[in-house]
């Protein structure tokens, strides 16, 4: 066997061998809550993953879609940057969070639907089944609602292929200027701590088939840049906090921070 295939088996060994791991089935069996996460770091050479079937199950991207939508959001002009203002309409939401006018970080960070949908009527169907075909993004029907898709199921991804799309997102292989990229990152800032920053959203698609809440996104610490998809079984809000909680021990465990 010559050093390159010595090499290749090593990395693949190296991969594999992570997949399965023991403390990250603590992770899920202390919650008793259905799911995966996939966490894997920069180059590759490592990835931990629990419940490998469904790191493989498609499932709708719910908010996850903020992340992109916020980029298409900028390109297109619709927003400028962290302060753009969405103005309320007065409509009462079940969360309180979004009776009120919001900024481009506020709307990310709580989450804010009617804001990102005032964005995708804009945007419009046909560019938006541009954009997902050029991000390599799932993929849309000829015929999908343009306030809904990402919540109704239409839109869906693996825990893998969310992986994957983070870090074409870090490295700006995705078809944005290097503006769009910025207020992206400046408005996922999730945490910082002395010893890593997290870029992070958090999603709940709960009036699907198969309900799932997310918690996906990239940390950059003393040990390097990890990237991470979480994604659980959630059909009652008391659980969405398993979401972050599930991952930051997760990537705890790893050593990712």
């Amino acid at each position: 066997m010559n050093k390159l295939l010595l090499l290749i088996f090593f990395i693949a060994t190296n991969v594999f061998a992570q997949e399965g791991d023991e403390g990250l089935k603590t992770v899920f069996a202390d919650s008793q809550v259905e799911g995966t996460v996939v966490i894997e770091n920069l180059d590759g050479s490592k990835r931990y993953v629990y419940n490998q079937s469904r790191a493989y199950t498609k499932l709708a991207v719910a908010s996850t879609f903020k992340i992109p939508n916020t980029l298409i959001g900028v390109d297109e002009h619709l927003v400028t940057g962290k302060s753009s203002v969405f103005e309320w309409d007065g409509k009462e939401h079940d969360i309180k969070a979004w009776n009120q006018n919001q900024t481009l970080a506020s709307a990310f960070q709580v989450s804010c639907v009617w804001c990102y949908q005032d964005i995708a009527k804009k945007v419009g169907a046909e560019k938006y089944k541009a954009y997902i075909k050029a991000m390599h993004y799932g993929a849309l029907p000829d015929q999908f609602d343009v306030q809904t898709f990402w919540l109704d199921g239409t839109l869906k991804l693996t825990a893998y292929e969310q992986v994957n799309f983070l870090k074409r997102l870090y490295h700006h292989e995705l078809p944005f200027s290097d503006n769009a990229f910025h207020v992206l990152k400046d408005i996922m800032l999730a945490e910082k701590t002395e010893n890593y920053s997290m870029y992070a959203k958090s999603g709940w698609a709960r009036r699907v088939e198969s309900p799932v809440g997310w918690y996906v996104g990239y940390v950059e610490s003393r040990s390097g840049v990890w990237f991470f998809a979480t994604n659980l079984a959630v059909k009652d809000a008391k659980h969405l906090s398993l979401r972050k909680a599930m991952t930051v021990r997760a990537l705890r465990h790893v050593g990712a921070i």
